[in-house]
């Protein structure tokens, strides 16, 4: 059975929290010792950057290619799916760090600011023109391959949070939403609740409940965040998964559906030609 592995944060230089990926030996080690394609897709349970600093190409998130070159950088949350594309010629670093390592090192007002680490559904991965890339990996490659190790992973954090808070900022010059930091807290409790149990129950009641606010007010929150109904983000984030493991696995169609949450297949195909217009079988045959 052919699924989307779920890649771990595994350093070959022994680091446990953040690492530095030259694109450049990282291609060169594809067809060698890689444990995983990088060519095919993949989940990942840590947070990444693609920066670009010389060349361009393609790279997948989830079901959209994006144009990448210099000066852009891919923002990868942890629990997408993505994948190198294209011709493999261009240059810079991927740089991946975990759950823990911002959760110890970043301040708590830097998290809530930065989306691209827990809300991505509000922001858009690529980042173009951005011009102190440059800086950023010059001054933190540099710190790590300081002798002096006093306090380096803090300084690291420090460089990395700063530039995600500039990238941030980049991003949102050309977004009109405002985020209201007050609603965050529970958005995100929502929005974690729907991608651990999606598979339970679609019914916005029920995560209403567990949160113990009203169905009105969980609707008002994801429309301040989404522009959508709660409705329609647990729906689009279930016609995700379902596109998820018909393009990437080899399950019939039935194990999807049950796998999914489904009880009759009936429902499950109904469900998903609603939302995106064809059967799963046809999805599968077409894309």
């Amino acid at each position: 059975m052919n699924t989307i592995p779920n890649i771990q944060f595994n350093s070959t230089e022994g680091a446990t929290d953040i690492e530095f990926l030259s694109l450049s030996e990282l291609f060169s080690r594809i067809d060698g010792d890689l444990e995983h394609d990088p060519r095919q897709l993949h989940r990942i349970t840590f947070f990444a950057l693609l920066i670009v600093t010389e060349g361009s190409g393609e790279h997948q998130i989830d079901l959209e290619r994006f144009r990448i070159e210099k000066g852009t950088v891919l923002k990868i949350a942890k629990g997408q799916v993505h994948a190198f594309r294209g011709k493999l010629q261009y240059k810079g670093y991927l740089v991946i760090f975990t759950e823990d390592f911002v959760l110890k090192y970043f301040s708590r007002s830097s998290i809530e600011l930065i989306s691209h680490l827990y809300n991505y559904h509000i922001s858009d991965p690529l980042v173009k023109n951005c011009d102190f890339n440059n800086f950023f990996l010059e001054q933190a490659i540099a710190e790590l391959q300081n002798k002096n190790t006093y306090a380096q992973k803090e300084i690291i954090a420090k460089m990395l949070e700063l530039y995600l808070l500039r990238l941030e900022r980049l991003a949102r010059s050309t977004m009109t939403n405002k985020l209201n930091k007050e609603h965050y807290p529970l958005f995100l409790q929502f929005k974690n609740l729907v991608e651990s149990t999606y598979h339970k129950t679609r019914n916005v009641k029920d995560y209403a409940e567990q949160m113990r606010i009203s169905t009105k007010h969980l609707n008002q929150i994801v429309q301040e965040f989404t522009l959508n109904t709660a409705k329609t983000f647990i729906d689009n984030y279930v016609v995700l998964e379902i596109k998820r493991m018909l393009f990437s696995s080899n399950l019939s169609i039935k194990e999807i559906a049950y796998a999914i949450g489904f009880d009759e297949v009936t429902n499950f195909t109904k469900f998903f030609k609603k939302h995106t217009g064809f059967t799963p079988n046809e999805y599968k045959k077409n894309f």
